[in-house]
């Protein structure tokens, strides 16, 4: 299957999990937890508030050349907006592409969404782990924080 084919699919519409596609067009579905949601909320809604240009896209479906790849989160500048909007999946990655750790994922599979996310243009790579803490990460390695949004906080907070 491709990325459009799943999209137009009856049978995977509303689905309750994450789905993405490997480089054999095979489905991947990852199931979330709630604490997943409330990060990845709070996490777009940070880079709203500290981003007054660009959008933020939860759920953005990217292609990578293992397939279609789902961050959890992403910003895209308006440049790199006006090249994606229409497209059922991007065609390049946007600046910013994060991703909230759930129970199924592996420091290897991290790893390579890195990578993937990084051959397709991303300009950075974000995790949040299970606490909330976030590591920020460019295509020369880690950072301490973040190069384009510096007062991103490094630990997210959702307790009310």
């Amino acid at each position: 299957m491709n990325w459009e084919e799943i999209c137009e699919h009856p049978s995977l519409q509303n689905l309750p999990f994450k789905i993405e596609l490997n480089e054999h067009g095979e489905i991947i579905m990852n199931a979330v937890r709630v604490i997943h949601s409330l990060y990845q909320g709070e996490i777009e809604f940070l880079l709203r508030s500290l981003l007054k240009k660009g959008r933020t896209l939860p759920e953005c479906a990217i292609k990578t050349s293992k397939g279609t790849k789902v961050a959890d989160v992403a910003w895209a500048s308006p440049e790199v907006l006006r090249i994606i909007k229409y497209e059922t999946e991007c065609s390049i990655a946007p600046e910013i592409c994060i991703e909230v750790l759930s129970s199924s994922n592996t420091n290897d599979e991290m790893l390579e969404k890195r990578h993937l996310y990084f051959e397709a243009q991303a300009k950075e790579v974000w995790i949040c782990n299970k606490e909330g803490k976030m590591s920020f990460y460019n295509i020369s390695g880690q950072l301490k924080n973040s190069l384009l949004v510096s007062r991103f906080p490094s630990k997210i907070e959702v307790d009310l």
